[in-house]
């Protein structure tokens, strides 16, 4: 049986009037020290003048940076003095709001945790704001919170604004969402006769607040039209697009009828990614996301998943294949295909060789993956020379099949030297998919200068002389060299 004994006592959100007569008894009548978290606070400084000896945890705030140990070393010192004697450790406010030294100490087995009253500085907050909780709220410990824990859509109050520094970590999550001029409210002293209850711009909330124990800060519901940045607001588009009073064509799309699209918006993000121009490939990779967020929906619609099914889909399958980074287990040593093996439930033996390799890519794009699979297991040329040999030995062949008429033997070799341009392309690094596609982009560039220099002589392609033409056309080429 736990002899050791810790009595948590809230100490409210105000002054000595608002705390109950039964705790204040047991305060006063208290024998020996009183441990409290913090002296600053109007109870605490009140029952010292009525005599009542503290023993406070201040310094403790002063030796760490961060607030995490401070909790912790409060804790191991109320463990110690709770060794010989039960203690009482008071704490701002009520002991389970935003209280994590009590939270720490609740789930220590070698110690008995008593909680006593104390009333939450909310309700005061709640009728300093003149907000009604039911609509939704959100709290926040500032010490310690990532900003998408914010809700935005909802009340949201900042509690632990200790100082100019918990403040400006506020202030700089908030405008990473809101502008400069959304304006919050600085409540302090809620409930007492020193409440007072400010807005001002977010960006000044640093600036002209001097933080105290008491000070919370209150995000009102933000406007939807101030989220359009967030992944609900476009789940919430999708949605309404699809629904019943949506839009035709969205509505009648399927997974099969998205296909071109998908392909087509890689490829322009290919081509925004080549340009170099951020502008564009942000509006190319949300071009991208639509597509996923349609076929998301198409599936929520026929009630097969949703969007949260393929985030958790691709989340534990980064997770399952990164275990050197998220895992300390002996999978770490595995590489990516024994794991993928591992999620297919079957061994390299078992599945077939090219199993792995997409048959729907394009065709370069398939050959690379082929001929990449293929050098794993030392199916490779030892000396790129031997290859271009090859490739002299194919367009030998391909003359060949043009002399014998064989449209079928003709296309056959094509296809040859295809897939040895491809292994030659791999061999010095090259990605023959997107150089080919260069060769598209160079070629339709020369031609449209060809084409603007002939309409400026009002004439065109079919009107100009073969001489005309190898003349523009060298134009066109030195253009492209000098940029």
């Amino acid at each position: 049986m736990l002899t050791r004994q810790i009595e948590i006592i809230g100490l409210g959100a105000g002054t000595i009037d608002q705390l109950p007569y039964g705790l204040y008894k047991k305060i006063t009548e208290a024998e020996g020290v009183v441990y409290t978290r913090t002296m600053d606070h109007p109870v605490v400084c009140t029952l010292q003048e009525e005599g009542v000896e503290f023993h406070s945890f201040d310094d403790v705030y002063e030796k760490h940076d961060q607030f995490e140990d401070v909790y912790e070393e409060i804790v191991d010192m109320l463990l110690e003095h709770s060794t010989s004697q039960s203690i009482i450790y008071t704490v701002p406010g009520h002991p389970m709001v935003a209280e994590k030294t009590v939270e720490l100490l609740l789930g220590k087995s070698e110690v008995e945790v008593h909680i006593s009253g104390g009333k939450s500085f909310l309700d005061d907050v709640f009728t300093a704001a003149q907000i009604d909780p039911i609509d939704g709220f959100q709290l926040i410990d500032a010490t310690e919170f990532d900003r998408s824990d914010i809700m935005y859509q909802q009340h949201t109050i900042f509690c632990q604004v200790y100082d100019e520094m918990v403040a400006s970590d506020v202030k700089l999550a908030l405008l990473e969402d809101v502008p400069p001029d959304f304006e919050v409210a600085i409540i302090d002293a809620a409930g007492t006769e020193e409440e007072s209850v400010r807005y001002l711009p977010v960006e000044e909330l640093d600036r002209e607040v001097r933080p105290s124990n008491l000070m919370v800060v209150y995000v009102p519901p933000v406007d939807e039209s101030l989220l359009h940045h967030q992944f609900q607001t476009l789940r919430e588009v999708i949605a309404t697009l699809r629904g019943p009073d949506g839009c035709p064509w969205d509505q009648k799309q399927t997974h099969e009828s998205l296909r071109k699209y998908a392909l087509e918006e890689v490829y322009e993000l290919i081509e925004a990614i080549e340009k170099q121009d951020d502008d564009e490939i942000i509006a190319e990779l949300g071009d991208v996301l639509l597509q996923v967020m349609l076929h998301s929906q198409i599936g929520e619609d026929a009630g097969y998943f949703t969007v949260e099914d393929v985030i958790q889909s691709i989340t534990e399958k980064m997770m399952r294949r990164h275990p050197h980074v998220f895992s300390d287990s002996s999978e770490m040593h595995q590489t990516w295909d024994e794991i993928k093996l591992a999620e297919k439930g079957i061994t390299a033996e078992e599945e077939p060789f090219f199993a792995s390799v997409p048959s729907n890519t394009p065709a370069l794009m398939r050959s690379e993956d082929i001929q990449k699979k293929a050098v794993k297991v030392g199916f490779d040329w030892e000396d790129v020379q031997d290859v271009w040999d090859k490739l002299t030995e194919e367009l030998g062949e391909v003359k060949e099949a043009i002399a014998s008429g064989d449209q079928e033997a003709i296309e056959d070799e094509f296809g040859d030297v295809f897939f040895v341009l491809v292994n030659i392309a791999r061999y010095y690094d090259v990605y023959a998919e997107l150089a080919l596609h260069h060769a598209n982009e160079k070629f339709m560039t020369r031609f449209s200068y060809v084409e603007e220099s002939l309409r400026k002589e009002h004439k065109g392609i079919t009107d100009a002389s073969d001489e005309e033409l190898d003349t523009l056309w060298e134009e066109a080429k030195e253009r492209g060299k000098a940029r």
